[in-house]
């Protein structure tokens, strides 16, 4: 029932944000802005291949299709949860004094501090390139992929949103030279238009085992269309979403233990 109350409160929140970023008339042009650039960014992409062609296995759908499931999840999670990257300015200003006074779940606050309906850009994007290439792919959209995908969004949600999480953590200590936390935003999907096969080992762990970028991406893609690797792997995205999400709630819990108000 509390967990019920909390999506209600939040799913209000969004609401009031959405309806007063729909009273400015020109939000649709902002929207397009979002959407020429998220295009733009596939685009080398496009042109690599048809001016080169296959890398060996890899096709130009294989990588579009796994760079989409990446940038989905991260689109997904910068419009719903956004607040917590703009968290760093609230401990600066003392915004977070008032937050504390309020009756209400700290996390939920500071999620949906921010909402800017123009990031939603990103999300129908993202899923206009994965249907794309699931069609060019030959791959039918059965309940088993539909049901992987759900899940590996899902997982890429809890994934950067848990980098949300960790920026907001860490600025209870320090709010300044958190610019290296965009090695596990932008630059992690960025990473993720090289072929793995192709890409350096110590990139391959880190977006694996520190951030599971590649499992949320790679694994799903793979178990979709079936190449690379056993198809088990492509249901380990939640798991690990959740598992990664769980280590970054750790980090925001001792902030907060540990934060003095900004006039002591």
């Amino acid at each position: 029932m509390g967990l019920l109350k909390e999506f209600k409160l939040y799913w209000n929140y969004v609401k009031l944000h959405m309806l007063s970023a729909l009273e400015y008339k020109g939000w649709w042009v902002m929207f397009l802005q979002v959407v020429v650039i998220v295009i733009a960014e596939p685009i080398m992409i496009v042109l690599l291949f048809n001016r080169f062609g296959n890398i060996g296995d890899w096709t130009m759908e294989r990588v579009l299709l796994i760079y989409a499931i990446t940038i989905t999840s991260y689109g997904l999670a910068e419009s719903f949860f956004r607040g917590f990257s703009y968290f760093p300015s609230q401990v600066r200003g003392g915004g977070f004094d008032r937050i504390l006074l309020r009756p209400k779940t700290l996390f939920i606050q500071v999620a949906v501090m921010f909402f800017h309906a123009r990031r939603l850009a990103r999300v129908v994007v993202g899923l206009a390139i994965i249907f794309w290439a699931l069609n060019r792919l030959d791959v039918a959209l059965s309940l088993y992929v539909a049901a992987m995908l759900v899940l590996a969004l899902l997982g890429g949600l809890l994934t950067y949103l848990g980098v949300f999480v960790i920026e907001a953590g860490i600025s209870f200590f320090t709010v300044e030279g958190l610019d290296w936390i965009s090695i596990f935003t932008y630059a992690s999907y960025e990473t993720t238009r090289i072929p793995i096969d192709h890409m350096p080992q110590t990139l391959r762990y880190m977006f694996t085992f520190l951030m599971p970028v590649l499992v949320i991406s790679y694994f799903p893609a793979s178990a979709i269309v079936g190449f690379g690797g056993p198809a088990w792997r492509g249901w380990l995205a939640l798991p690990a979403g959740v598992l990664f999400m769980s280590a970054s709630m750790l980090m925001w819990k001792i902030g907060v233990r540990h934060y003095k108000s900004t006039g002591s």
